[in-house]
């Protein structure tokens, strides 16, 4: 299967056999890798990408919204063939995570399997976290799943007002210094940050549990151990840390090595790099695609579905 440059070479030889666009001839390369990745596995196949490596500046993070995309990719498939989601995501808001998660679950049940090609962070592994198993390579990566209020990590602001609490009880004088940090959080922000980490704890542990080690007698324990790892702020130190297969292994979530079948690993190889491509060169920088060519794309000032 093609590498990267050889990819980008079969778009330009297929553009300019076309003699159009080049974002049609990204499209045409992209859906005719999408549908033989489709009928090798014989699993229905919906890709979710983000350009948040390529276009940073441009918010690309899950949002409500993107139920619309999904909406618009499993319309039509056979549900009774389970699905594979390619995850190519920083993350984002978590309730909007969890709507997706329980209209996917609606759709599909537990037949659902992530993969990950390189990159799937915060809300991203949540995603993943609710799959039956997920997909890596040895250049794929997690993330730890400590949420983010507008940016601040709420570990953190929990951390800062626990320290805070204790260095004051033991030296009052410091209150004056602690007092110029602590004021520049709102009103109940200490509140939101606690709920938060309760409920992205809660809603992982829960998907683990039913779904990944469904039916499995100590799913329980295994579903809180990996969630207190993903959430663990002292061990992670940061939101962006990644984290790589064989350390997911060692969390015990179910992993499949992409690289045990070369046929499957090159079409997702091979399809990932047609995503970057269609990210890097044209006005998008969101989409969501199933293997049938039915796609829901955000452009730069513009929204398209085709």
């Amino acid at each position: 299967m093609p590498n990267w440059n050889e990819v980008l070479n079969k778009i330009e030889k297929t553009r300019h056999d076309l003699a159009n666009k080049s974002q049609s001839s990204i499209d045409t390369i992209r859906r005719s890798y999408l549908e033989k990745l489709y009928k090798k596995t014989g699993r229905n196949v919906i890709a979710y990408y983000s350009a948040f490596l390529s276009k940073p500046k441009i918010e690309s993070s899950i949002t409500d919204e993107d139920k619309n995309g999904f909406m618009m990719a499993v319309h039509g498939l056979d549900r009774n063939k389970g699905v594979d989601l390619i995850l190519h995501t920083p993350g984002g808001d978590i309730p909007a995570t969890e709507s997706l998660v329980n209209y996917l679950h609606k759709m599909f049940g537990n037949n659902i399997r992530a993969i990950v090609p390189q990159i799937a962070m915060s809300a991203g592994t949540m995603l993943a976290c609710s799959c039956k198993s997920i997909l890596m390579g040895k250049h794929s990566n997690l993330g730890p799943i400590d949420p983010q209020l507008s940016g601040i990590p709420a570990h953190g602001v929990v951390m800062e007002f626990q320290r805070a609490f204790e260095e004051i009880k033991q030296n009052p004088e410091k209150a004056v210094i602690w007092a110029q940090i602590i004021s520049k959080y709102h009103p109940t922000f200490l509140s939101q940050c606690e709920n938060a980490i309760k409920w992205s704890h809660s809603f992982v542990q829960k998907q683990l549990k039913s779904v990944m080690f469904e039916d499995e007698k100590d799913a329980d324990k295994k579903a809180d151990e990996i969630t207190k790892k993903l959430s663990n702020f002292d061990d992670n130190k940061t939101h962006a840390r990644h984290i790589h297969i064989d350390e997911c292994k060692q969390l015990g979530l179910k992993i499949e090595d992409i690289e045990t079948n070369p046929e499957i690993q090159d079409l997702i190889l091979t399809v990932h790099h047609c995503y970057m491509h269609s990210l890097m060169n044209t006005p998008t920088f969101k989409i969501i695609e199933n293997h049938n060519g039915v796609a829901f794309a955000k452009q730069q000032l513009m929204q398209i579905a085709q």
